[in-house]
């Protein structure tokens, strides 16, 4: 990398860390702390807040992406950025699930993240761009372990509205790094006209991969319906829950140099495929766990986990890369609004579902629509062809 490739992919992997530390502080402990408020009682209604977030985030990314196509990617991360604050402040003020649920949707609807990766994909090169979004991948795998760390400590001390406080004072931090610390944009006119919306959606391959991310992060948001329950029922208190995650999320990152080697080797499909087989395994493992009843094994869930993070990882690193690559940069922004978009949607769909089906199927029925779900995915991604196009 350049110098300058290397300060926008330091600078913008440091305003996703920021954000998603937040965002991450929350989530495992949310469906515990969310019992103490009134309405905590329903597992449907504080699954429905948990997934919120990424429901208006989904009405947001695509049109803050384009947004930033012909406004500049800087005005639009700094407003989003801006709604999100407002959004945390809401939800650390709120006094019920429904305040925690209108709060949450504040916070998605400061859509950056397609903003963000399309600033970051103009500032690098082709050759280089998997290596930047591996980095921001990267750091908010790292915000995601301390978070796991921190949140129950955090939780137990001030309260789950303590952790939205912090949240909106690390949002702040973000805005100062768009502000003083990311390199200056180029101007909008290196990128032609902007593109249009159908020509995302008529790109079988672009569709693929947009499908994919939804899937990945509905599962990621079901899990967390059930996992942290598991993990307390195999004699882990809530408190040390980071003593399974940490170690089963450091370990997937030092793994996942191996399915980066595979992209550098031009085998970036067969890290792709391999990458949702391991999502695959894992939910049908979770499942088979459900079923037996009884007390779970702490070492068989942590193990699990490893194997979640390593697949996860990979396909964080790999999947926007590809996006920014297949679409041209007039089209770049709209490209990963959709994929942003969908993302966004499998938040909320995670979050809604994994409620839903924890409160009439239970664990057993979570995993088993986790896992249809991946075994579709990795049908419907077996064509996938992913041949870079120029456009950089």
């Amino acid at each position: 990398m350049t110098a300058q490739e290397r300060r926008s992919s330091v600078s913008l992997a440091l305003i996703f860390a920021l954000r998603m530390f937040g965002l991450f502080l929350v989530l495992p402990v949310f469906a515990l702390e969310a019992r103490k408020y009134p309405g905590g009682d329903d597992p449907a209604l504080v699954g429905l807040a948990m997934g919120m977030y990424g429901l208006t985030q989904a009405f947001f990314q695509l049109p803050l992406g384009m947004a930033s196509d012909r406004f500049g990617r800087k005005r639009v991360i700094v407003a989003g950025l801006l709604v999100f604050a407002v959004g945390s402040l809401w939800a650390a003020l709120a006094n019920d699930v429904m305040g925690l649920l209108l709060g949450r949707a504040l916070q998605g609807a400061g859509a950056v993240s397609a903003a963000v990766t399309a600033l970051l994909a103009d500032q690098t090169r082709e050759s280089v761009r998997t290596k930047a979004m591996a980095l921001v991948g990267i750091s908010i795998g790292l915000m995601f372990a301390l978070a796991l760390v921190a949140a129950p400590l955090l939780a137990a001390q001030f309260g789950l509205a303590g952790l939205f406080w912090l949240t909106f004072g690390l949002t702040v931090a973000g805005i100062a790094t768009v502000l003083w610390v990311v390199p200056p944009e180029q101007p909008r006119s290196t990128h032609g006209q902007p593109g249009r919306l159908a020509d995302v959606l008529r790109n079988a391959d672009l569709m693929r991969v947009n499908f994919g991310v939804f899937v990945l992060h509905t599962v990621q948001m079901a899990m967390w319906v059930a996992v942290p329950a598991m993990l307390v029922q195999a004699g882990l208190l809530k408190g040390a829950h980071w003593q399974a995650y940490l170690p089963a999320l450091v370990l997937s990152i030092i793994a996942m140099g191996g399915l980066l080697a595979m992209e550098r080797r031009g085998r970036l499909r067969a890290a792709m495929l391999l990458s949702i087989g391991l999502i695959l395994l894992v939910q049908v493992g979770l499942g088979v766990v459900a079923l037996g009843g009884g007390m779970p094994s702490l070492w068989g869930l942590g193990a699990l986990l490893f194997v979640f993070f390593c697949g996860f990882n990979m396909l964080e690193a790999t999947q926007p890369s590809l996006v920014s690559r297949m679409a041209p940069g007039s089209l770049r922004g709209a490209a990963l609004g959709a994929y942003n978009t969908l993302q966004s949607l499998g938040l909320f769909a995670g979050g809604a579902l994994g409620g839903a089906l924890a409160k009439w199927a239970g664990a057993p029925g979570l995993f088993a629509a986790t896992a249809l779900l991946a075994a579709l995915w990795l049908a419907l991604t077996w064509p996938l062809r992913p041949v870079a196009k120029a456009g950089s």
